[in-house]
């Protein structure tokens, strides 16, 4: 089956058939994916539970030296007495049952308990953050590509160059300081933002992490946008709509922008994976109970089970989110196809 595409030649405007993607197809496809993805996973497993086990220490190691039953029952109770090989054995016979283990040191704690409580509070931020970028980054992009070689080009690419050298680590206290701790004044009013704390995903919480986050992908998709729309912006199929005298909105946005923003969706599955898995250090800097948190005590605590259950949440979303692209990218360019 085969739907209309309208495509403007050098000569002017032309009809082809478009072919389009049937259910069969792209179900048969999903499918072929999705099961691609289970020996990766498997090697993911398989790599972080040996190179977790071979870090010197343990999770029951700490200043306060356990008496040596009390430690020995730990042990057990935890598979932990037993050779690498028969604990990681053990570990996939629990994972094919769905199950992700129990957190050792947040006991009151299962690992997919832990996950569940903190990838919504880094999902809710990551996809704001996201959002934001996108918004942002795209009409940035779009100006600066218009104005090529003029001060509004090299505005946005030296803003956007600033936003890419300057970690977060850096920016994170420079906006607490600003909006936190000194505040702001509007309308004769002072405000302040908090600091710290998620106090159940509240707004004037939201704004800083937020903030912060988005700051380095609006640079990356600024410059992503802007040298994509460039070399779109030369095709003949563009001066053609313009010696057609079509409006330069039409031209950008209907023509121009679908097939800039390509590169865009490339790198928005694995972006978006990283905040929506969360930000190790704004999550430390802002105090926010995000699942990059657990990720940061979980290595400090040689936490095995919370650690692998971190990481195969991030490779899963990697997958699914790479997928979901790949998928996108066949419905936007009539040149890819599914195979």
């Amino acid at each position: 089956m085969a739907t209309p595409w309208r495509l403007p030649g050098v000569t002017g405007w032309r009809r082809i058939d478009r072919p389009t993607p049937t259910g069969l197809n792209m179900a048969g496809y999903v499918l072929r994916r999705l099961l691609g993805a289970v020996p990766t996973l498997f090697i993911i497993v398989t790599l972080t539970f040996f190179m977790m086990h071979a870090a010197p220490g343990g999770p029951f190691d700490s200043q306060r030296r356990l008496p040596p039953e009390v430690e020995r029952n730990m042990k057990a109770a935890y598979n932990l007495d037993k050779p690498e090989w028969q604990q990681y054995v053990i570990y996939l016979d629990q994972l094919a049952h769905g199950d992700l283990g129990p957190s050792f040191k947040t006991r009151d704690f299962t690992v997919a308990q832990l996950i569940g409580i903190g990838l919504p509070v880094s999902a809710t931020i990551g996809l704001s953050a996201m959002a934001l970028a996108v918004f942002f980054g795209t009409l940035m992009g779009i100006w600066a590509a218009l104005r090529q070689n003029h001060w509004q080009d090299y505005s946005v690419m030296t803003i956007a160059m600033i936003g890419i050298t300057i970690p977060s680590f850096i920016t994170a206290p420079i906006l607490t300081l600003l909006l936190g701790v000194y505040g702001f004044s509007i309308f004769g009013h002072d405000f302040s933002l908090p600091v710290s704390g998620w106090n159940g995903g509240a707004l004037r919480n939201l704004i800083l992490p937020v903030a912060v986050l988005s700051l380095l992908q609006i640079a990356v998709i600024a410059r992503l946008i802007r040298g994509s729309m460039v070399e779109v912006l030369r095709a003949n199929y563009i001066r053609t709509a313009r010696a057609k005298g079509a409006p330069t909105y039409r031209i950008i946005f209907r023509h121009a922008l679908r097939a800039a923003i390509l590169p865009l969706v490339s790198y928005l599955a694995p972006a978006t994976a990283g905040l929506l898995t969360g930000s190790l250090i704004v999550e430390e800097i802002f105090g926010l109970p995000g699942i990059g948190r657990y990720f940061v005590q979980a290595a400090l605590n040689r936490d095995y089970t919370l650690m692998m259950g971190v990481v195969l949440c991030y490779a899963t979303l990697v997958i699914l989110l790479n997928l979901l692209a790949d998928i996108l990218y066949a419905l936007l360019d009539p040149r890819v196809r599914l195979t």
